[in-house]
């Protein structure tokens, strides 16, 4: 189940910075609010006690007829006022008794006045009082108090320059975080096999890691060079006595044994080349060139019928394309080499498009089991079924190629025929450099 969670490091951190911010506004704003509001009471309640002493005397003073008149003249955008004859009037709603309490606690001389508080039509608060002759004075709160919408409000416009800041501290968070970035992309070089040094810059624990990168990625480099070092020397010290063999079987009289020694001779030279291509030995330095694929496929045609060997070529006569040609005609001559070990017969089949270029080899032999086709690739491994044990080598053959065309930036792919056999198809993209 996917979370809805920012996958970005730095989208995390401002999610988590946001939802702290908003939370914590949020609580303080609520807390501020709850604190201000008996404030806004308490004066809320002085004005209207004020309001109502200063109505109820004035209002007093005058005839019955003239008091409707005063009590619109003493009517404010605040309070309206007005005047009721002698007669029944509602208690007080307990839900205001605070605020009565409040009022009279303001105006103490407002206690013998009969005081009740309710709410009145159009107003959140409202009530009467009694006059001295026993007629009341209504009053209403005008207009109603809007608490909530306030402290939406408040709480929407603090938000904007916090909404911006998160924006800011966001930048600064993905410029901070920036040497990470390189990290990863100079992680993705190295892996391909190009030097990726990254510039150690950063916070303390950035900075870090990239040194650490930047040391392993030394030592790694170390280990390749002295690797390649040591296997180049073995290899040359190898090569050296297997030569010396090979002189002296030539001065074997015996025709088998010589056949026997050369056949051995010839088995112990293949698996040390195969070996050291594979470990990289035979470090290949050349850059990739134009190169016309097509005869350099036909020419590896040509050679195995020269030799006698039952080998086809099927494409077109000229095609150019930026390539190793060394390496490629190597990854083609192990898939021929097996497929002639196999099979006893190869066709070699180029199939250029306008992004890539495919290479088949294609054989009539036993093929490979489905579930083994991607196994064959791994390095050592060697078949029982099917592909006999009796080989040359270490079983690196396919490794190889697959190495080689991952270098190249394209892709090998095993199929069994449906008329039986195998098919090792190369696709290589089509560059338009000989940069890669």
């Amino acid at each position: 189940m996917t979370r809805p969670w920012p996958a970005g490091l730095v989208g995390q951190i401002v999610a988590i910075l946001l939802v702290t911010m908003v939370v914590e506004f949020g609580v303080s704003t609520w807390l501020y609010e709850r604190a201000s509001q008996f404030s806004v009471r308490d004066d809320e309640a002085r004005r209207l006690a004020e309001h109502l002493v200063i109505s109820r005397a004035l209002i007093a003073r005058r005839a019955p007829a003239e008091r409707p008149a005063m009590a619109a003249d003493l009517t404010t955008r605040r309070y309206a006022i007005d005047w009721q004859p002698v007669g029944a009037q509602p208690a007080t709603d307990a839900t205001f008794a605070d605020a009565r309490s409040q009022v009279i606690e303001w105006e103490p001389s407002l206690a013998d006045a009969d005081v009740r508080m309710m709410r009145r039509p159009g107003a959140t608060l409202g009530g009467v009082l009694s006059l001295p002759d026993g007629s009341w004075l209504g009053f209403r709160a005008l207009p109603p108090l809007r608490d909530l919408d306030l402290s939406q409000g408040r709480i929407l416009l603090a938000l904007i320059p916090a909404m911006a800041l998160m924006l800011i501290g966001g930048l600064l968070v993905r410029r901070t975080l920036r040497p990470m970035r390189r990290l990863a992309a100079a992680a993705d070089r190295f892996g391909e096999g190009e030097r990726a040094y990254v510039e150690e810059e950063g916070p303390s624990e950035v900075r870090h890691t990239v040194v650490a990168f930047n040391r392993m990625q030394a030592r790694i480099e170390r280990l390749i060079a002295d690797r390649t070092q040591a296997l180049a020397a073995v290899g040359h010290d190898l090569r050296t006595p297997l030569a010396r063999l090979r002189l002296r079987a030539e001065s074997v009289v015996d025709g088998d044994s010589r056949e026997a020694i050369d056949r051995d001779l010839g088995e112990m030279e293949a698996m040390v080349a195969s070996l050291m291509a594979f470990l990289g030995g035979d470090a290949d330095p050349e850059a990739p060139v134009l190169t016309d694929v097509a005869v350099l496929c036909a020419t590896m045609v040509d050679d195995l019928e020269d030799r006698g060997l039952d080998g086809y070529y099927r494409g077109p006569d000229h095609c150019e394309m930026v390539v190793r040609p060394s390496s490629l005609k190597r990854a083609l001559t192990n898939l021929v080499d097996n497929a002639l070990h196999y099979a006893g017969s190869a066709t070699l089949v180029v199939a250029p498009s306008a992004v890539a270029v495919a290479f088949t080899v294609e054989d009539d032999g036993p093929g490979i089991p489905e579930e083994q086709l991607k196994r064959v690739l791994e390095p050592f491994v060697r078949l029982d079924i099917a592909r006999p044990r009796d080989t040359v080598g270490f079983g690196l053959g396919l490794p190889i190629v697959a190495r080689i065309v991952e270098a190249e930036g394209g892709t090998l792919t095993l199929a069994n025929r449906a008329t039986g056999g195998l098919a090792a198809t190369i696709r290589l993209p089509r560059r338009a450099s000989a940069t890669l």
